[in-house]
């Protein structure tokens, strides 16, 4: 690694919000009622395809999926996938768990069997995650961090890209998005040092197959200019 991007590991700690806004009942009773139905379980993080309704043939894993617009539509376009869709933020869980169940049904209406949610800090379910068990890994707009002195928080890092490229599958991608300069100039170092994955020139136009975010239409509508990337394990 260049000395640019040899920062220190972040410790096993989260930062920033975990809560926004009050919630209302109906937010609460998702956390509450809906949420533990949907729960990556702990007991499968060693064997993370036993953790659906049944098992699948492959597993997809989604690190900070904000509103969860993208997990859905990736979950509805892939339905015999396993997927696995990380965040911490409680409204965000929310969000994507209000899309899953009606109102009154957070205790009793079905929840989708290839769907599970992981809502603690994805680096521990990285760490525990068995080698080459990830089929494919996305990163949509995450938290930039742009100051220099939290390079550290950034979810692409020197160590998580060791971690990414040890539970993802030989020719599994890593699709990374981000809408911040100063983020996508850390993608392209702390990418350009490594040899895990091959690394191609970024879309400046969401591809085919990405579902959009409203990350994503927030940045278009304030006139930033995304790009996308596609990281492919070695």
């Amino acid at each position: 690694m260049t000395a640019s991007v040899d920062v220190k590991a972040s410790p096993d700690r989260l930062y920033g919000r975990q809560r926004g806004h009050p919630l209302r009942p109906r937010q609460q009773r998702l956390l509450d009622q809906t949420l533990p139905r949907l729960r990556f379980p702990q007991g499968a993080i060693a064997d993370p395809a036993s953790g659906f309704g049944h098992r699948p043939a492959q597993v997809w894993l989604e690190v900070g999926f904000g509103g969860g617009e993208h997990s859905l539509a990736q979950h509805a376009a892939h339905p015999d996938v396993g997927y696995i869709a990380c965040e911490v933020f409680e409204n965000g869980l929310c969000s994507l768990l209000s899309r899953v169940v009606p109102d009154g049904g957070e205790e009793t209406a079905p929840v989708p069997d290839m769907l599970r949610v992981w809502d603690e800090d994805a680096r521990i379910l990285l760490r525990g995650l068995p080698d080459q068990s990830i089929d494919r890994m996305f990163l949509m707009f995450p938290d930039p961090w742009p100051k220099s002195r939290h390079a550290k928080r950034r979810f692409v890092h020197p160590e998580t890209v060791r971690m990414a490229a040890r539970i993802l599958r030989p020719g599994a991608v890593w699709r990374v998005a981000s809408d911040d300069p100063t983020y996508q100039a850390w993608v392209e170092e702390v990418m350009g040092a490594q040899d895990l994955f091959d690394t191609a020139q970024p879309a400046t136009v969401r591809p085919e197959g990405w579902p959009p975010t409203r990350y994503e239409a927030k940045a278009l509508k304030a006139g930033r200019q995304p790009l996308y990337w596609t990281f492919t394990r070695r």
